[in-house]
């Protein structure tokens, strides 16, 4: 094993310069076309968790995770075998489902994290050839999305729960020895079953992976698996948990890591989508992937439908998942919501299909996606919230409006449009055609004219003494004007920008920018509110470190610490997890006080996989609670020289186990709270 590893590091640069020259960047895009043109995609995880269908030992919460996280036995675990008998599948319902709302492509489970193949393969007896069911889904659904039209995609995990050679096992699984497994032959094995998947069911449009982040999982591995899928397919589509470099849940690629073909966001959109990235938001309609028969959590008709619109605004994909139940059926509230984002995509899908990113930076009414036409482009103003006056504002397009219609009638009446130096208003009907969203289409001839307000920057939102501002435009020859007032304010003149701003008081800063003494943006506002330091502690004897506390059970949750019985105690020097006696499934809290060494705004910034948070001042500042990924929130407080009390929580459940706390001010850049700052009693 360890001499194929080091043959596999030695060649990663290699590879990664062969694929590079393998492709050129208009092939990639070529490649790539059909899958920016789908905007939307549907997810099914299915496979024999929908069995025991979310419940175990009287507990209702579990998903696709069943196995691991009600720490089933394998032996018990591959009894539902002989219970997946989905007599209700017909992946013909299943793809016109998927078609009338829209959807143009779908990926399904072939194999998740439990091992359990959905397809007919020769490489183990663990899969659905082996249930009474004896039949094989994913060649009926295959057949099924080309008569339909739609493009047929896998997911497979790279994680394997059930293989005898698969590393690292459970750190539950007491029973299950690992002095014979072989990881190169779990590695085999898995690009035997690729094999299959690629040769067999014909064109695969996206092989979507998943589990890469396990420590036995790399980049050099990542890059080999990438060449072998495509050396079978080369036109398919390869996400980037093929490798080992994402970022948790924001489904960005570690900068100068290799990550496939596009970023995989999940349960989440990015504020501001990823630039120059090729990006999917995968999400569930309700809390859980697979199906759990107590979830009935759904998200509406209505946040869905805005979702869609959301991500295309951003350049993105949506890939919306449904959860099939053991009988092969859709949840009814799955198959509801499917119908009514039919209903919408029958009139409204040009607004999403083949779209590329709003060019426009603000859209309070709502969302807005863009079209190249053969003389020019469109824009698709996506109104979530329709003006009560009947007029809806686009800023900073210096484009002449060719027409303005409403886009679900048919019939394409023509909308009065006017014009204020870069303001386009335009006269709505009295009443909104859509209450979750309606489409208003402007065309233009020409290329795009835009020009965003101007980004007011700087690396605090608030202020003790003073705060430095600077204001900022990509636009070229253009000037920016400002004003500082009490509110948010439209800028019409005000004081031409030549540098940096110091902010002394709370207000308000708006700035525009102006070409040839007129407007030519929108403008932008940033508030900035005065904190009054927190008085110091006078306190006495204190000792380096923090003392902390720590405890073992099974929370998704901060747990009442007061309620618990410790299991250990003791004194650390830094915020750290490494008094832990395990990897799972533990919590701990830290407490004693920070001491910072003048009146000064601090931002502390709190990251954690999962859940924690953070006291000061014996006050909550931060909730990053919950099970998640690596994920930070800041937050923004005036103090006085001295010593503070602080607390620290920590929750993990499985998966990695991080926890970090940051400290920044005006006069110190952002670092690791570290122990000369750390005091106990």
């Amino acid at each position: 094993m360890k001499r194929s590893l080091i043959l596999i590091l030695l060649s990663f640069c290699f590879l990664v310069k062969l694929a590079a020259q393998k492709e050129t960047l208009g092939g990639h895009d070529e490649r790539m076309q059909w899958w920016r043109d789908a905007r939307f995609g549907m997810f099914i995880h299915w496979g024999l968790y929908a069995v025991p269908a979310g419940t175990w030992n009287g507990q209702t919460d579990y998903g696709e995770w069943i196995r691991t996280s009600a720490r089933i036995p394998l032996d018990t675990y591959d009894q539902f075998v002989s219970r997946f008998n989905p007599v209700n599948f017909n992946a013909d319902e299943w793809v016109k489902a998927a078609r009338d709302a829209g959807m143009k492509y779908i990926v399904i489970t072939s194999k998740h994290h439990d091992g359990f193949c959905m397809f007919d393969t020769k490489q183990t007896d663990f899969c659905i050839m082996k249930t009474p069911f004896h039949r094989d889904p994913l060649k009926e659904l295959a057949d099924a999305c080309r008569k339909y039209g739609l493009k047929f995609c896998l997911y497979y995990s790279i994680m394997d729960w059930h293989h005898p050679d698969y590393l690292p096992r459970r750190e539950w699984e007491k029973d299950r020895a690992i002095d014979d497994a072989e990881y190169d032959k779990y590695v085999a094995y898995m690009k035997a079953e690729l094999k299959e998947l690629l040769t067999r069911y014909g064109e695969i449009g996206v092989l979507w992976f998943d589990g890469e982040w396990e420590p036995t999982w790399n980049q050099a591995r990542g890059l080999d698996l990438y060449n072998y899928v495509r050396s079978l397919q080369p036109s398919i589509i390869i996400n980037n948990r093929v490798g080992a470099g994402r970022l948790d849940m924001e489904g960005l690629t570690k900068k100068g890591m290799f990550g496939g073909d596009f970023g995989t966001p999940e349960q989440q959109i990015p504020a501001t989508g990823l630039p120059g990235t090729d990006w999917e938001t995968c999400m569930t309609m309700n809390d859980h992937w697979g199906y759990n028969s107590q979830d009935k959590n759904f998200k509406s008709l209505k946040e869905i439908i805005r979702m869609l619109s959301d991500i295309a605004s951003k350049g993105g994909n949506y890939l919306l998942n449904v959860g099939p139940t053991a009988e092969g059926i859709f949840p009814k509230e799955s198959t509801e919501r499917l119908r009514g984002i039919g209903r919408w995509m029958e009139l409204n899908s040009e607004a999403v299909y083949g779209t590329k990113a709003s060019p426009i930076s603000s859209t309070p009414w709502g969302r807005c996606t863009m079209k190249t036409t053969k003389n020019g482009f469109r824009l698709y103003l996506h109104v979530f919230d329709w003006p009560a006056n009947g007029k809806l504002t686009i800023d900073g397009c210096l484009n002449k409006v060719s027409k303005a219609f409403v886009l679900s009638d048919i019939k394409h009446p023509s909308l009065n449009t006017t014009r204020k130096n870069d303001a386009i208003s335009i006269a709505l009907p009295k009443t909104a055609p859509d209450t979750v969203n309606s489409v208003i289409v402007l065309e233009f001839k020409g290329e795009p004219d835009f020009t965003d307000p101007p980004e007011i920057l700087s690396d605090f939102s608030s202020l003790v003494d003073s705060v430095t501002v600077t204001l900022a435009s990509s636009r070229p020859n253009v000037e920016i004007r400002f004003q500082v007032s009490d509110s948010i304010k439209p800028v019409d003149s005000g004081i031409i920008y030549k540098g940096p701003l110091n902010i002394y008081r709370e207000c308000t800063v708006n700035a525009r920018c102006f070409r040839d003494g007129k407007p030519v943006s929108g403008t932008s506002s940033r508030h900035y509110a005065a904190k009054i330091p927190f008085f110091a502690r006078a306190v006495s004897g204190l000792k380096p470190g923090l003392s902390y506390r720590y405890f073992e059970g099974e929370w998704d949750k901060m747990p009442n610490f007061k309620k618990l019985q410790q299991w250990y105690f003791g004194v650390v020097d830094t915020i750290t997890l490494a008094p832990k006696k395990r990897n799972e499934n533990f919590a701990m809290y830290f407490f004693g006080y920070i001491k910072v060494p003048k009146r000064e705004l601090y931002k502390f910034t709190l990251a954690s996989d999962d859940g924690s948070k953070l006291f000061l001042d014996d006050m909550q500042v931060i909730d990053n609670d919950g099970l998640h990924s690596l994920q930070e929130k800041s937050f923004e407080r005036g103090l006085n020289e001295g010593y503070h009390p602080i607390r620290v929580e920590y929750l993990q459940r499985t998966g990695s186990a991080e926890l970090q706390l940051y400290i920044e001010s005006p006069g110190m850049p952002k670092t690791l709270v570290n122990k000369q700052m750390l005091f106990h009693e």
